[in-house]
Order: structure tokens, then C-alpha cells, then sequence
């Protein structure tokens, strides 16, 4: 399987990673990744830019070294009525989003409250493409109805490897390996993601795809391929200048 798009990395401009986005870039180019998504957190976030950063993703060119750039963010869902922190003028030069929860931000509701969140979330902002860390233990959902919204919107859940298996969100994995049952169930698009916050990171899948090995989890539905990647944007009306 081709898993050369990464659409979750973050840079120094995160305030908590430690690689730019062009030491980003030239590690992808290196070690044969096709497709960088750039995706800092957005303004709520302790020590993210300033929603302009995202407003001005315009002068970043489309490819850079050989590797083809998708400008995003990760978003902070702010409150159960699905509100998110970086204004619609911002986010015009955005291809994605990936809609995440973070402690900082919103507090850990009940189940009921926190799904509904990401599902309001979901239905208001058509650039989300994502919905990021789901397994996170801290945040009780209702991973069936989440995964019937993705199907329905044609969107895709994150299989983030910095959950499954690196330091982030300890407790994760089963809850991971639960979802992508459930995207089994349902036939609903899943993408794999570092979530790196070094360049060394990006592309780094092993925990994530050991875990889909483990049930036996359906390459159609993995959405790492560029060129399915490319096809699904597109398809939405999105990246129409590739």
C-alpha cells in the first residue's frame, strides 16, 4: 500500500514542535513522502499563531522541492455547539481541516456532550475533512455515530499513530482499534497520520498500521495513497489547481 501523504505535522509555529516547515518539507522530499499536510493548531491552542498565519497561507507554493503542499489546520472545537477557533476569513486559503479536542480548550464533557460537539462541528464547517484523535481516553463519545456522520459526509477518521503508539493520549489504542472496527462496520474512509512535532516523525505509520493489520482492515478505505488522496479532494471541489 502507497502511504506517502502525511496531512497532520505540525512546525515551530505550533509553539510546542521543534522542525520548520521547510526542514518539514526537505525530510518528506528526502525519504520519498509525496504529500505534506501542514496543519498547525489553531488559535486557542497555548502558544499557536495568530489566525493571519492561516490567512496568509497563500505565498506558500503548492509544491515545494518535489512534494506537493495541502495548507491546513487543526482546529479546536470550542463548545457543544460545535464552534471552532479560527474565523471563515482565515481559513479561505485552507484545503482542510482536522477537527480535534484539546484540554486547554474544551473540557472533557459527557458522552452524549462531546459527541454532540463534534458532530455540530462537523455539519458547520465544510472544510473539515478530518476528524482528528478520536481514541483519546480523556473525551467519551459515541464512536458509532461519529463514524456513521464521516461515512455520511464523506469525510475521514484520523488513525494517529502518536496516539496508538508513541507518548500522546496513553490509552488510545483500544479505543482506535475499536473505531476502525467500527469503519470496517460502516465502510468509512479512514486516513493514517503522524501527528509529528519533529520532521523525523512525518510519515511514521508502524503502530497504525499494525493495529489495522491486526483486523484486517481494508486497504480501499485507507486514504494515504496521493493519489486517491488527491481524487477524494478533488471530488469535493477542493485542490482543483492539481
Amino acid at each position: 500500500m502507497n502511504y506517502l501523504s502525511d496531512l497532520h505535522t505540525h512546525s515551530i509555529v505550533s509553539g510546542h514542535a521543534y522542525t520548520t516547515l521547510l526542514e518539514n518539507v526537505n525530510y518528506c522530499a528526502e525519504k520519498g513522502i509525496k504529500i505534506l499536510g501542514t496543519s498547525e493548531h489553531a488559535p486557542s491552542m497555548p502558544g499557536a499563531p495568530h489566525a493571519w498565519y492561516f490567512g496568509n497561507l497563500k505565498v506558500v507554493p503548492r509544491i515545494i522541492n518535489g512534494v506537493t503542499i495541502l495548507k491546513g489546520c487543526e482546529a479546536n472545537i470550542t463548545d457543544v455547539d460545535g464552534n471552532i477557533d479560527l474565523p471563515s476569513e482565515a481559513s479561505r486559503f485552507l484545503d482542510y481541516m482536522i477537527a480535534s479536542f484539546h484540554e486547554p480548550v474544551f473540557t472533557p464533557m459527557s458522552l452524549e456532550e462531546n459527541t454532540k460537539a463534534m458532530i455540530n462541528a462537523i455539519d458547520k464547517n465544510p472544510l473539515i475533512e478530518i476528524m482528528g484523535h478520536l481514541g483519546n481516553p480523556s473525551y467519551e463519545l459515541d464512536y458509532e455515530a461519529l463514524v456513521i456522520k464521516a461515512r455520511e459526509k464523506n469525510i475521514m477518521i484520523e488513525m494517529n499513530n502518536s496516539s496508538i503508539a508513541g507518548s500522546s493520549r496513553k490509552g488510545s489504542s483500544v479505543n482506535c482499534k475499536r473505531i476502525a472496527e467500527l469503519c470496517m462496520k460502516h465502510g468509512t474512509k479512514i486516513i493514517l497520520s503522524s501527528d509529528a512535532h519533529i520532521n523525523f516523525s512525518i510519515g511514521n505509520f508502524d503502530g497504525a498500521i499494525e493495529l489495522l493489520n491486526s483486523i484486517n482492515f481494508p486497504n480501499e478505505l485507507i486514504m494515504n495513497d496521493p493519489n486517491k488522496l488527491i481524487s477524494h479532494l478533488k471530488s469535493k471541489g477542493k485542490l482543483l489547481d492539481l
